[in-house]
């Protein structure tokens, strides 16, 4: 039996630093907007290039599985060195590989520095869009919980029909979806939505789905979808969370970023990891956001992910206040 399955992408990222790009910001009716730019026409110097896997699916279950939790992984990997890297990777932390192999490339992303530690991502999705029904190993899927990164294309509907899978044998569904999934509204993610327990996303998604609203008008619309509990992130901003009883906020403390690629899927597994592990909204928050600060103080989405023991030391220094109030 499995604590968590995780189904999402896979990919190798490629971090490129260079001192050579400028911060451009621009206001419109829709609000400010930062734009990377580079020189045009130009060779840029690349000052420090360093590989690592990524991919929604493949964070979540690293940082599941180091917390100690038993994790298996879904997903569709390619043929050649790339896809070989991503599977040893992930065998090497203990993940049971329950995914697929075809012909085709591996997920690939590049990721562009920022003056201000944040990244712009360029992606190529590759083989993760054919995630198929007829690639999934049913007889193999006992598990209490399944976590779902975002997908697109035949991928999506494979993970509709595994919520349908989940349903039928009492299995609690995590969802953590993304800007591109989003914008596709909700009827596109009602099969899925509906037989979620357990919903994160940041408020820029949030609003993309049901309107913009105030955090707590936002956590109430996607509870009227079907999840049982809704945390919202905001950034360094308050996130909110809300239960059958509570509404939950807390502010993130202050850390020096170094690199946000990641964290917001170490404090999704982190949280879904709390849950398991105590049942207890309070603690899930402190857990995820103790592993999240790890990660983006450091390159790379999975380099610093915290053990349970590293977890709950950090969590100590970190003093993270949570207010509840019931509803």
């Amino acid at each position: 039996m499995y604590d968590v399955i995780t189904v999402g992408s896979a990919t190798i990222d490629v971090f490129a630093k260079t001192r050579f790009s400028e911060l451009i910001k621009i206001i419109d009716p829709k609000g400010e907007t930062d734009l990377l730019a580079f020189p045009s026409g130009s060779k840029i110097l690349i000052d420090e290039l360093e590989f690592t896997t990524g991919g929604g699916g493949t964070n979540t279950a690293v940082a599941l599985s180091k917390l100690g939790h038993k994790v298996g992984f879904i997903g569709k990997l390619g043929t050649g060195t790339n896809s070989d890297f991503i599977h040893k990777n992930l065998k090497k932390e203990k993940i049971d590989m329950l995914c697929a192999h075809g012909k085709g490339h591996a997920g690939y992303s590049v990721i562009l520095d920022t003056l201000e530690h944040d990244r712009t991502i360029l992606t190529y999705k590759g083989i993760n869009d054919e995630l198929r029904h007829e690639d999934i190993p049913y007889r193999k899927l006992k598990t209490k919980w399944f976590y779902f990164g975002a997908m697109l294309e035949e991928s999506f509907h494979t993970q509709e029909r595994l919520a349908e899978f989940a349903q039928q044998h009492n299995i609690k569904i995590a969802f953590n979806q993304s800007t591109y999934i989003a914008e596709k509204g909700i009827n596109h993610l009602k099969h899925i939505l509906s037989r979620t327990e357990l919903l994160v996303l940041n408020r820029e998604e949030a609003s993309l789905l049901v309107g913009k609203d105030s955090m707590e008008g936002l956590l109430f619309r996607l509870k009227s979808l079907g999840p049982q509990i809704i945390v919202i992130t905001d950034g360094k901003n308050d996130l909110y969370v809300v239960d059958e009883k509570y509404v939950y906020t807390a502010k993130p403390p202050f850390v020096k970023i170094v690199d946000t690629t990641g964290a917001g899927d170490a404090f999704a597994s982190s949280f879904l990891s709390g849950m398991l592990k105590k049942n207890n909204i309070e603690f899930a928050i402190r857990l995820g956001i103790a592993n999240s600060h790890s990660v983006i103080m450091h390159y790379g989405a999975k380099n610093i992910l915290l053990s349970y023991k590293e977890a709950l030391k950090a969590m100590k220094k970190l003093k993270i206040k949570i207010h509840k109030k019931k509803i």
